[in-house]
C-alpha cells in the first residue's frame, strides 16, 4: 500500500511542478496520467498494483466527475450560455438521440452475438461525453466563447439524461417487466431523474451559497478552510440527488451554474480553492484507470470493438451534431469543430462498471469497447485540442460558412 502512495505522491507532485508548461502543448493531463498508469502497472514496471475493485472505481470515478461538473459549470460565462443556447439545445434535443440510434445501428452490424437491449446499452453508454476530457477546448481562448460555452452544457447536462435511457435498457435487457410502454417509462424516467437533480442541485447551492455569502462578509472562511466548501457543496449535491433517485450529475451542474451566477467577491477565491482538489482526483483517476483498467485490456480488443469505437468517436458523435446543428447559423467548420469534440472519459466508464454489476449477458464485450473508446478518445482528443483551437477559432467567429 505504501509503495503505491509514494508512488502516486511522487508523481502528483512532479505533475504540479510542469502542468503550466504542458498545458501549452499538445500533451494533455489525462494522456501523461494514463500513460504513468501504463508504465507503473502491471502492464511495465509492476510497480502500482492498486487493489481497486468496480465499486472503488466507480466512486473515484464518480467523485471526480461531480467535482469537475461542478466547478465548469461555476466558472461558465451565463452571459454567453444565455445568448449561445441554441447549440447545447439542439446537441441534447435533437443530436443525443440520434447519437444513441446510430450508436445502435452500428452495433446491430458489428456485434451480432448481442441482444438488440444490449447494443442499445452500448451506445447510450458512448453517447455521453466527458466534461473532464473537454476541459482543454473548454477553457481554451482561442475558442470562441459560444463554442466553449455550448460544450459545457452539452457535456454536463447528457450523462444525467443517458442515465435513466441506461436503466430502462438495462432492465429490458434482463427481462424485467417494465410495467408499461418503453416509450412512455422511458420519459418518466428522464423527468424524473433531470427533475430530481435540477430540485437538488438549485436547491442545495441557493442554501450554500447564502451561507458562504453571510460567513465570507464576516471573515469566517480562513484561507486554509477555503478549499473546502465548494468541494463538499459539489458532492452533496451528486450524493443527495442519487439517494433521492434523481441524477447526481444533474444536481452537481446546474448548482455549478447557479454557484457561479451569485456576484460575490467570495466565488471566485472559493472556486479556484477548489480546482487543486478537482484536478488531483482526475490525476489519480485516470492513473488508476491505465494501471487497473487499460494495462489489463489491451490484447482483448476484438477487430469489432476497435473499429466501433473509432465509429462512435468520429461517425457516430460527429454525423448526429452535423445534422442537429443545420440550421442553427453556426458554420461548417463550428458544426464539425462541436462534433469532434465529444470526448468519452469518466461517464462512460460508471456506465460500463454499472452494467457489469447488473449481469447484463455480452456485459464483457461492451466494457472492453468503452474502454477501448475512452483510452482512444484520451489520445486523439488530448492530442488535437489545443492544435485545432487555435487553427480553427479564428474561423469560428464568424457563424456562417
Amino acid at each position: 500500500m505504501y509503495v503505491e502512495l509514494a508512488l502516486l505522491a511522487v508523481f502528483v507532485f512532479l505533475y504540479s511542478a510542469v502542468a503550466g508548461g504542458l498545458e501549452k502543448t499538445v500533451i494533455s493531463g489525462p494522456m501523461v496520467f494514463t500513460i504513468a498508469g501504463l508504465i507503473l502497472g502491471p502492464l511495465a514496471l509492476g510497480w502500482l498494483q492498486p487493489e481497486l475493485d468496480n465499486r472503488g472505481l466507480r466512486v473515484l470515478a464518480d467523485l471526480t466527475l461531480a467535482l469537475v461538473l461542478f466547478i465548469d459549470a461555476a466558472n461558465a460565462d451565463l452571459g454567453v450560455v444565455k445568448r449561445g443556447l441554441v447549440i447545447p439545445k439542439r446537441m441534447l434535443l435533437f443530436g443525443l438521440p440520434l447519437t444513441i440510434g446510430l450508436g445502435f445501428g452500428v452495433g446491430l452490424l458489428l456485434f451480432d452475438q448481442l441482444s438488440i437491449f444490449t447494443v442499445a446499452i452500448l451506445a447510450t453508454m458512448l453517447a455521453a461525453t466527458d466534461a473532464a476530457l473537454g476541459k482543454a477546448v473548454i477553457t481554451n481562448k482561442a475558442v470562441p466563447p459560444r463554442i466553449r460555452e455550448g460544450l459545457n452544457v452539452e457535456s454536463g447536462l447528457n450523462d444525467g439524461i443517458c442515465v435513466p435511457i441506461l436503466f430502462l435498457f438495462i432492465a429490458l435487457a434482463l427481462g424485467t417487466d417494465t410495467g408499461g410502454s418503453s416509450a412512455g417509462l422511458a420519459f418518466k424516467l428522464v423527468a424524473q431523474e433531470v427533475g430530481i437533480g435540477l430540485v437538488v442541485g438549485l436547491g442545495l447551492t441557493a442554501v450554500g451559497a447564502r451561507i458562504l455569502k453571510f460567513c465570507w462578509a464576516r471573515g469566517w472562511i480562513t484561507e486554509i478552510w477555503i478549499q473546502l466548501p465548494v468541494v463538499a457543496l459539489s458532492l452533496a449535491c451528486f450524493a443527495v440527488a442519487q439517494t433521492l433517485h434523481g441524477s447526481g450529475y444533474v444536481a452537481a451542474f446546474v448548482g455549478g451554474l447557479l454557484f457561479g451566477s451569485y456576484p460575490t467577491s467570495a466565488r471566485h477565491a472559493l472556486i479556484l480553492g477548489a480546482e487543486g482538489a478537482s484536478e488531483t482526483l482526475a490525476l489519480v483517476t485516470w492513473v488508476m484507470f491505465g494501471a487497473a483498467v487499460v494495462g489489463q485490456s489491451l490484447g482483448h480488443f476484438s477487430w469489432q470493438v476497435v473499429l466501433y469505437a473509432l465509429l462512435s468517436l468520429t461517425v457516430i458523435r460527429m454525423l448526429p451534431m452535423f445534422i442537429s446543428l443545420t440550421g442553427s447559423g453556426e458554420s461548417t467548420t463550428s458544426k464539425l469543430f462541436l462534433g469532434w469534440f465529444g470526448p468519452r472519459g469518466l461517464a462512460s466508464i460508471v456506465f460500463a462498471i454499472i452494467v457489469l454489476n447488473s449481469g447484463v449477458e455480452g456485459g464483457g464485450v461492451l466494457a472492453m469497447t468503452v474502454v477501448c473508446t475512452v483510452t482512444l478518445s484520451i489520445f486523439a482528443h488530448g492530442l488535437t485540442a489545443n492544435p485545432l483551437a487555435r487553427r480553427l477559432g479564428p474561423r469560428m467567429e464568424s457563424r456562417k460558412g
